[in-house]
């Protein structure tokens, strides 16, 4: 049986759990106002570089840029600087289709080439514009790294002849981290209140819950309680009839037979004495067995003779049938104690595991009581042993008596440790009691 749980441990179990989801949530949402920041940056700077192409297109491209006429790029110099390279963009470009760089506010980028993209070089089919984050370890992008990380976008616009040329700007991501920010600023107080809202309205439901399965708890305890207390005094009503009647029965049928047989020898019947002898015999060892029945069903009065003469009792069998006992009780555990009962009830059940599964040859038993009162109980028998998987296989099969014995020690505030090795035999240890 497992202690009654803590109702403040449990609640706050709840509330660990609880902020742990809201940490969640919140880095989560994070992660996801990040995707929604920046697809929608796309989209806008799509837009964005269409409207500035077309600027471009309509107010400074000529097709003496195509030859790399200097007026023809200082007009679209002009026209760059002046309406496109403001607020977060930071370079522009324009492309022909082989990849030259007809113009760039870079002027050292202007009259090389280099290997445009798929999706660049898709644009010349389709038209439309395209935006992404740079990879700002290309070649081309040499002159952006220390602005950080970009998004880049691209249109296709034409010259005055009708020449497609690829139009391409770049812009700061930290505006979009901004946007994000700003985004997340907007929607974290409402979530986080509604989530903290939510939460207080939890706790009193997780501290009625925990508060009834505590009193569940307690409810199986006075359960198991009460059925041992039923098991007990159903013992003694099973011990005291059986005392009475059927023990006392055979012993006076053993007593009656010996004057019978004293009586055939006499007459010379030896057969008859012989028989009689037997049968006296016989009912005599039924009678000792049943007294040790007794003894195994119902102990004698812990309460007044103390835990030494019950043990010595449990051991007896285990003698009669040739096992080496020992049985050592401390001066301060021979007078009867509060815990007795418990420290009897495991020691015939790991005695009676020694009788019918260890084959032990000796077996030991020690009872100890300490200053602060804890009584410590320890059965040694140098058995064949066992491993957990058995003792598992043994649970399945219905020996559960030390798993229920567990639950008492539990209940008692005491331990009860089981410890055994295939060959090497088994230990029971049980403390109860004490400060």
């Amino acid at each position: 049986m497992q202690r009654a749980p803590s109702t403040t441990a449990a609640v706050l179990r709840f509330l660990a759990g609880s902020l742990a989801a809201i940490a969640v949530v919140v880095v989560g949402s994070s992660f996801v106002l990040r995707e929604v920041a920046t697809d929608e940056a796309e989209r806008d700077t799509r837009q964005q570089v269409q409207l500035e192409g077309r600027l471009v297109e309509s107010a400074g491209l000529t097709d003496g840029v195509l030859r790399g006429d200097a007026r023809a790029l200082r007009r679209l110099d002009d026209v760059v600087v002046g309406q496109v390279l403001v607020g977060p963009v930071v370079r522009a470009k324009l492309w022909t289709r082989d990849g030259r760089v007809l113009y760039s506010d870079e002027p050292r980028l202007v009259g090389r080439r280099f290997e445009l993209g798929d999706e660049e070089a898709e644009l010349f089919k389709t038209g439309g514009a395209d935006a992404e984050l740079s990879d700002l370890s290309q070649p081309e992008n040499r002159f952006e790294r220390q602005e950080g990380e970009l998004l880049e976008a691209h249109t296709v616009i034409r010259t005055p002849s009708g020449t497609p040329v690829l139009f391409e700007t770049y812009q700061r991501f930290s505006s979009i981290t901004d946007d994000r920010s700003r985004l997340l600023g907007a929607i974290a107080p409402p979530l986080l209140g509604g989530l903290a809202i939510l939460l207080l309205f939890q706790v009193p439901l997780a501290l009625g819950l925990a508060r009834r399965v505590r009193r569940g708890h307690a409810e199986r305890e006075a359960l198991l309680r009460a059925a041992i207390d039923a098991s007990d005094a159903e013992r003694r009503r099973i011990a005291a009839d059986l005392h009475d009647g059927a023990v006392q029965d055979l012993a006076g049928v053993a007593f009656g037979l010996a004057p019978l047989a004293d009586d055939a020898r006499r007459r010379g019947d030896e057969d008859a004495a012989r028989v009689l002898d037997q049968a006296a015999g016989d009912l005599r060892g039924g009678v000792r067995a049943l007294r040790t029945l007794l003894v195994e069903i119902h102990p004698p009065s812990l309460a007044s003779t103390g835990v030494e003469p019950a043990l010595d009792d449990l051991l007896s069998p285990l003698a009669a049938a040739g096992v080496a006992t020992e049985l050592h009780v401390d001066d301060a555990a021979v007078a009867p104690g509060a815990h007795d009962a418990l420290v009897y009830r495991v020691a015939r059940e790991a005695l009676r595991n020694v009788e019918r599964h260890a084959q032990a040859t000796s077996v030991r038993v020690d009872v100890t009581r300490d200053g602060r009162g804890t009584t410590r109980l320890v059965v040694h028998d140098d058995g064949q042993g066992f491993d957990a998987g058995q003792r598992a296989r043994r649970g399945e099969e219905g020996h559960v008596g030390l798993t229920l014995l567990d639950g008492l020690v539990g209940q008692a505030g005491g331990t009860l440790d089981v410890a055994s090795q295939p060959g090497a035999g088994t230990t029971i240890t049980l403390e109860v009691g004490g400060a």
